[in-house]
């Protein structure tokens, strides 16, 4: 996802060390208790993303572990074998994971269809029962997809949407959010000009630039995806986007180096009330109510402002988990999902990181729990996600690393390169 706080420290070394052995899972002869595995004892190997601690102070380890020793003591023949290491590690660790075929029988954290274009992956129908799979979110299951048949179990989700500073706006003389570009604009000159502060965050650096960029696009009527399916970044609509946005930072109405400009960082200040307005996702909420600067009920969530109305598609995000065929275990890896995908586990880990559940019932009692989050859950059925090509991660890293330079540079020469990487690259 890529899309939270993270704040934990790198499990490092010793967390790729628990998992060295996972391309040859253990499994040993015994008797079967008849409440586990058909096949005796088996330890299952887990390995995935660390979300920091979290709202309770609960490391994403602890979680796993606690959803591991729970099942265990359900089914006493399956051990489940937890490793996870910091986000921002996390995806060179899992590149070395594979390409040193150290493949865990379980990853949370990435998007299905690299893996299973090469093969190495159960489909989804496959490591969790019916029950469980109708119970997802048809449109993020949808995006798990390669060559027509699901490969991923989203596990936990997110949509964004514009965060605004109610305060800050009724002190610039403003009454409602924007809900076009030129809207936008305006009532961010209105913020800078009465309140001395940044009326607009466009974070365009390297942390999350293929997002923000997405939710832009969209309000032109672009994206990333042609209708039939193929890369079209460089298209019209979105070089006319990039023109937009650099000549919205040059206007002095967003953060000074929009280009390098972080979201975390951006979202921080939001939550300090130095900035009145950010696209935002659920994360932002603990930073507010972290920081205290902001007041919840200050907090306006809306929908996101397009060039002529509010988007009626927004980025809706999930890390997926994807189970390993090299080990062999599908059962006893379905009867872990099935247990690991009920509503406590669900509500559990996504109250803690302040993100959605990946589950219509999940979901549903989510809602009841924090209304806070209602824009959001609306957002799930219309929201656009990442493009489901095996050569996207490829094609992410380079809007990382040069989108920004749309808002000093040429737009249509950056977005071109970037289609070019695109077209050339293995899809």
């Amino acid at each position: 996802m890529k899309s939270r706080l993270m704040a934990a420290a790198a499990v490092g070394a010793a967390a790729l060390a628990a998992v060295a052995g996972c391309s040859s899972s253990s499994s040993t002869t015994g008797s079967n208790s008849g409440s586990g595995s058909s096949s005796g004892s088996v330890t299952l190997h887990l390995f995935g993303a660390d979300y920091g601690a979290g709202t309770t102070n609960v490391s994403t380890t602890t979680f796993w572990n606690q959803v591991a020793t729970a099942f265990h003591k359900k089914y006493p023949n399956i051990t489940v074998d937890v490793s996870t290491v910091n986000w921002n590690a996390y995806p060179d660790k899992v590149k070395a994971l594979i390409q040193n075929q150290q493949y865990p029988d379980i990853l949370e954290g990435s998007a299905a269809p690299p893996y299973a274009a090469e093969g190495l992956i159960y489909p989804t129908s496959q490591i969790i029962s019916q029950s469980t799979l109708s119970n997802l979110v048809p449109k993020f299951l949808n995006d798990t997809q390669y060559n027509g048949t699901a490969y991923g179990v989203p596990w936990t989700t997110s949509t964004r949407a514009l965060c605004y500073n109610k305060a800050m706006f009724s002190k610039a003389g403003l009454s409602s959010p924007p809900t076009t570009w030129a809207q936008l604009q305006s009532d961010a000159a209105a913020i800078k000009s009465k309140t001395g502060n940044v009326g607009f965050g466009l974070p365009l650096g390297s942390e999350e630039a293929q997002a923000e960029s997405l939710l832009w696009f969209l309000g032109n009527g672009g994206g990333y995806l042609s209708s039939s399916g193929s890369y079209e970044i460089n298209s019209a609509q979105n070089v006319a986007t990039m023109n937009f946005l650099k000549s919205f930072a040059a206007s002095g109405d967003t953060e000074p180096g929009a280009g390098s400009a972080n979201r975390t960082d951006l979202w921080n200040s939001f939550a300090e009330g130095k900035i009145g307005m950010v696209n935002c996702s659920p994360a932002i909420v603990p930073i507010v109510k972290l920081k205290g600067a902001v007041s919840t009920s200050d907090l306006g969530v809306t929908a996101i402002a397009g060039k002529n109305g509010p988007l009626t598609q927004t980025l809706g995000v999930h890390d997926d988990i994807v189970a390993f065929k090299s080990g062999g275990h599908a059962a006893q890896i379905k009867q872990f999902l099935d247990f690991a995908y009920q509503d406590q586990w669900q509500l559990a880990f996504n109250n803690d990181y302040d993100l959605l559940p990946a589950t219509q019932s999940g979901d549903q009692a989510f809602g009841q729990q924090n209304p806070v989050f209602s824009q959001y859950m609306t957002n799930i059925a219309n929201s656009v996600n990442y493009p489901a090509k095996p050569n996207w991660t490829t094609v992410e890293n380079q809007i990382k690393q040069t989108m920004g330079q749309v808002v000093t540079g040429n737009p249509a020469s950056v977005l071109g390169a970037i289609q070019q990487t695109a077209s050339t690259a293995s899809s």
